[in-house]
């Protein structure tokens, strides 16, 4: 029976279904099923707003007596330990079944349960005839911090999308060195800084740089803001993330549009672009390919939608 070693767990609102699957298929190379994916790719849960949690199996069997035996095997001894009980997609077993179990496992286990602090959480689950036991990493969350920035913009996205942009741009690797241009007041930034990405950041307007500086400073944060036209930075990038100005004193009309993507074609051969409007014409005639794309509703305001393109250097505009 071949097994992966993560079994990765989602959660996400209706709203965005759609970039839940999209992010997990640039970092898992495969999309989300059930709210579940299985991979041999190791992710930190709290790099994405989507993943709950991540269970790193140790034993697994399509024999729940055979699973016991197993974990007994392994002669695990730990303090201050804790098991839990993941619920998936089609598991029928009682709740009176499920707390057995796990009185099954603790006594498997050598040390004493901590079930408030505990040292290191396993968890038991069974999914389509085959029952799993490992340790359980889960989303801590930590990234919520970032709500409490100094310098806010009230059109800026939220920081679930933002750390899918980053996702999607850096593919799971940590060094690949990304762009936020246009970068605001370093939304995309302070979460791609909180994951380890390589990230630095460039906008037209003074103050709002200053803000993004002031934003990452303030969780200490180190990275590159640049006061600057995207047309006159001369580094190149792997990726580049463009959140397109869309409100009211600073929006982008098709020439904007067209002169940031062509800046862009001269530094990276990829980019992740959030736009409010269908853009599809532009991207084409800048010589990119559009390979993904899906669209992000606001809850509770119907018309209102980001719509993100995921693009690529068309190789013919190379000749």
């Amino acid at each position: 029976m071949q097994i992966n070693k993560y079994i990765y767990s989602f959660n996400c609102d209706i709203t965005e279904r759609e970039l839940c699957k999209l992010e997990s298929k640039y970092i898992f190379n495969k999309e989300e099923q059930n709210k579940l994916l299985f991979s041999d790719i190791k992710v930190e849960p709290s790099g994405s707003a989507f993943i709950k949690s991540r269970l790193d199996v140790i034993s697994f069997s399509e024999h729940y007596s055979t699973l016991i035996s197993d974990i007994k095997n392994e002669n695990i001894r730990v303090e201050g330990f804790k098991i839990e009980y993941l619920v998936f997609d089609g598991d029928r077993t009682e709740y009176s079944d499920r707390l057995r179990k796990l009185r099954d496992i603790g006594f498997s286990i050598e040390g004493d349960t901590d079930y408030y602090y505990p040292t290191i959480t396993y968890a038991l689950c069974y999914y389509e005839g085959v029952w799993y036991f490992g340790v359980l990493i889960k989303n801590d969350i930590a990234w919520h911090r970032h709500r409490q920035k100094p310098c806010s913009f009230s059109n800026s996205i939220g920081a679930n999308i933002a750390k899918a942009l980053v996702n999607i741009a850096a593919e799971a690797n940590k060094e690949k060195k990304l762009l936020d241009a246009c970068c605001g007041v370093g939304t995309i930034m302070l979460e791609a800084c909180f994951a380890g990405n390589n990230i630095e950041g460039c906008d037209i307007n003074e103050k709002t740089c200053h803000n993004a500086r002031k934003n990452l400073s303030h969780f200490n944060y180190t990275a590159h803001v640049y006061h600057s036209d995207i047309k006159d930075i001369s580094r190149r990038y792997e990726a580049a993330i463009i959140d397109l100005p869309y409100n009211l004193f600073t929006s982008a009309t098709d020439s904007d549009i067209s002169h940031i993507i062509e800046s862009a074609a001269e530094i990276t051969d990829r980019l992740i672009i959030v736009s409010t409007s269908d853009i599809k014409g532009l991207i084409h005639k800048t010589g990119f390919k559009i390979s993904d794309y899906c669209s992000v509703s606001k809850r509770g305001k119907v018309n209102f939608a980001r719509k993100i393109w995921v693009c690529e250097k068309n190789e013919c505009s190379e000749n």
